[in-house]
């Protein structure tokens, strides 16, 4: 080959490259704003790890089921109450099993929630696919797709380590999709993997399947999805929890009783006292939370109203709830709710005519990143607010911690506070302090940490402090306990040896 030749070809290799890049510029775009996105999120999930703000509730009750499951003993946990169970007992999420290979290779905590990241970040390649085919242009899907990722919530959900409820929010993303493009095969596999992210999906599929009936006619497959949804929700809820509880109703229903404290109850409110539910729903907390959730979106998923409406049961739900929390857009409660406001809006957006698809995308992007410079988990946000049981820390205190995880057993049975549980929950026994039992041999107690295990409740606590000043004086006085770490409020007690 000639000089002359080797320099045609080589024009004609970099040519046909240069034409790959600018036809799918948008897509090699959203791929590398997934990679950046994810890595810049896991480092801040990192750090907030070492500097023991993920707590034992929820990231180390993952970590000890996923830990579990890789001994032999599915899903198991230590609850708040000190029991050991099967998590099915309280929340149906298998999925987490998926993670169980990942902890093989890689056995940290930090694992899990790098997964929950990067598997939150795939949400935005079928929500720019949906765009892409309803806006009917690749630029506006991509913008969209860039307003996912910048979106506050979304942030916060992945942020947040780790809930399996929050893997639901790139699967319900790639079941539209999957509906939208008729693939019913696809979607099968899809559902069944968020059905198992939690016991109430099966109501969001459900609606997704009503959607798909009126919206796309196809009534046959569309209500056997509802009917195999609702199925699942009550399967899990009246036989899978009791069958792993001992015969008892999900503990969660307690977060209800406001309204009538289960789903039947809650139905026979909705009939007797049709107010409560009202006063409930339309409160200013909750339309707060409709607010939040709908601003980023310049509210553009209404253009697409069936679609939008799939996430009402869990909006619902989540506004009946007698705490806070639920109705909190920066925690893992939106993962079967923002997925539909964004489908829609990429669906919704496209009806208001070829020449405002961009703009309409752009001010979307826009005003997600205002709100995530002003309210998301980023060191650059404005308003930094702990998402859950916040600890004042410092280094000294940090320090004080890191010796106290480092000084006990890996196999031993500890009662730990919350923060620092998490870094001790890779074992088979591990009590929320105040609770010990006859085999726990260490005690690591942060006075710092209130949020405490009290009586038989299913959650944690906030407790004053004295309270945890009271336990660990009983245990320094108590002779059946030995000092090890005694550092800025942190302590370390070993029980001592039997005579």
């Amino acid at each position: 080959m000639t000089e002359t030749t080797r320099a045609l070809a080589d024009h004609g290799v970099h040519s046909q490259a240069r034409v790959v890049v600018r036809e799918h510029a948008w897509t090699i775009g959203i791929w590398l704003a997934m990679a950046g996105w994810s890595v810049a999120l896991f480092a801040l999930v990192r750090q907030a790890y070492l500097s023991f703000d993920l707590a034992h509730f929820d990231l180390g009750n993952m970590v000890q089921a996923v830990w579990s499951t890789t001994q032999g003993r599915p899903l198991e946990s230590t609850t708040a109450a000190g029991e050991q169970a099967a998590r099915l007992g309280a929340h149906v999420d298998p999925v987490l099993l998926l993670l169980a290979p990942l902890w093989a290779v890689v056995p940290s905590p930090l694992t899990l929630a790098l997964a929950q990241v990067v598997a939150v970040s795939l949400g935005a390649l079928p929500l720019f696919w949906l765009g892409r085919r309803h806006l009917g242009c690749e630029r506006a899907a991509g913008l969209l797709a860039l307003a996912y990722l910048a979106s506050p919530w979304i942030a916060w959900s992945a942020y947040d380590a780790i809930h399996p409820k929050t893997l639901a929010i790139p699967l319900f993303l790639f079941a539209v999709w999957f509906l939208d493009s008729d693939r019913l095969g696809a979607f099968a596999v899809v559902a069944v993997l968020t059905a198992a992210s939690g016991e109430l999906m099966g109501i969001t599929i459900a609606g997704l399947g009503i959607w798909y009936a009126l919206a796309r006619g196809r009534r046959t497959a569309g209500l056997f999805i509802a009917a195999a949804g609702t199925a699942w929700s009550l399967v899990a809820l009246y036989v899978v929890v009791p069958a792993f509880s001992g015969g008892r109703e999900s503990a969660y229903f307690g977060l209800y009783e406001g309204v009538g404290g289960s789903p039947t109850g809650i139905v026979r409110t909705a009939v007797t006292d049709p107010m409560t539910i009202a006063s409930a729903l339309f409160g200013a907390h909750e339309l707060l939370y409709l607010l939040l959730l709908s601003a980023p979106l310049l509210a553009m998923f209404v253009l697409s109203p069936w679609l939008a409406l799939v996430a009402s049961p869990q909006f619902v739900v989540n506004a009946l709830a007698d705490t806070a929390g639920p109705t909190d857009p920066r925690h893992h409660y939106i993962a079967a709710v923002i997925p539909f406001l964004f489908a829609a809006a990429a669906i919704g957006i496209g009806r208001l005519g070829s020449a405002r698809v961009v703009p309409v995308a752009g001010a979307v992007l826009v005003i997600s990143v205002a709100f995530s410079v002003l309210l998301g988990p980023w060191p650059f946000s404005v308003v930094q607010v702990p998402i859950r049981y916040d600890v004042e820390a410092s280094p000294r205190h940090e320090e004080a911690l890191r010796r106290a995880a480092a000084a006990v057993r890996d196999d031993a049975a500890v009662s730990a506070t919350n923060k620092v549980g998490s870094h001790l929950a890779a074992r088979r026994y591990l009590y929320t302090v105040p609770v010990l039992r006859q085999n726990t041999e260490w005690v690591v107690l942060d006075t710092h940490d209130t949020w405490v295990s009290y009586r038989d409740y299913p959650y944690l606590a906030e407790r004053p402090r004295s309270e945890l000043l009271a336990f660990r004086d009983r245990l320094a006085e108590s002779g059946k306990w030995t000092t090890v770490v005694d550092a800025d409020g942190v302590y370390v007690f070993r029980r001592a040896a039997s005579p």
